[in-house]
């Protein structure tokens, strides 16, 4: 498979001084300096990585990667529904999703309990993005668990997490109107930035993520932190959504090279 897609960007580099990197003590100010100095615009997306069939037991599974945040996704089903209380519609598959944090997934190593108030929220987000591509209606009565777990953070988990679902759910053959991606933006030093890492997004700007439906071009996930200037917001929502097209552009080479590699083992 060739390297991940790149998005069109335009740099002017203006070397930054070694006295202004000299002055700098931490790795956040270095990066901000650079940012300052270096006067990029659209700074690009960061390294993609995706695998399939990570989880030997689940009925898809997948590992995500946007530059250093890592996620695994498992998906288990469709079957047979678990607690038919839970059900609210007997004619659409219910959808369940768990997120969470390895304890070494960040570097203070708190040990985050189970169910904590972001990882529900989270949990929620993840479900009701993926309930927007998953056709649920051909599967009724029935189920269908998503566990989410992030490795390795460094901004964007959201992202990479909705990115690493969507893999699993195609690995385990589940049916999709369309597949679904997410990106984030932000605004920093002036500058739109694409795909914040943790010290972009710690910086205290503005941060917008976005999920869509890659074919249908349709927008099924807008959150921001903060409040923008309508024509800011528009800058930064639109780079997420060329973020989510490249996402998306992707996975569907991942996807294609699997399928590929299946057809060449029942050749053989």
């Amino acid at each position: 498979m060739g390297p991940p897609p790149t998005l069109p960007t335009s740099h002017s580099f203006s070397s930054p001084s070694p006295k202004t990197l000299q002055e700098t003590k931490t790795p956040f100010e270095i990066r901000f300096a650079l940012l300052s100095s270096l006067s990029i615009q659209n700074h690009g997306m960061r390294h993609l990585k995706g695998e399939i069939g990570v989880v030997s037991k689940a009925d898809g599974s997948a590992l995500f990667e946007m530059g250093n945040t890592r996620v695994i996704a498992a998906v288990y089903g469709p079957k047979e529904i678990q607690n038919k209380g839970q059900q609210m519609n007997n004619n659409e598959a219910l959808v369940r999703c768990e997120y969470s944090m390895a304890n070494f997934s960040t570097g203070d190593r708190t040990r985050r309990p189970k169910g904590d108030r972001r990882s529900t929220e989270i949990s929620l987000v993840i479900r009701q993005t993926m309930e927007a591509c998953i056709l649920t209606k051909l599967m009724p009565r029935s189920q269908i668990d998503i566990f989410v777990q992030v490795l390795q953070a460094d901004g964007g988990t959201r992202s990479a997490c909705i990115n690493a679902a969507t893999l699993a759910l195609a690995d385990a053959g589940v049916p999709m109107r369309d597949i679904i991606t997410s990106c984030s933006a932000g605004y920093l030093c002036t500058t739109p930035l694409l795909d914040l890492n943790y010290a972009e997004d710690s910086a205290g700007g503005p941060d917008v993520t976005v999920g869509i439906l890659a074919k249908m071009d349709k927008v099924t996930l807008l959150q921001m932190d903060a409040k923008l200037p309508l024509d800011t917001f528009e800058n930064v929502m639109q780079l997420a959504i060329e973020g989510c097209k490249a996402v998306a552009q992707y996975i569907r080479e991942i996807l294609l090279e699997n399928t590929k590699q299946l057809e060449s083992r029942r050749g053989s």
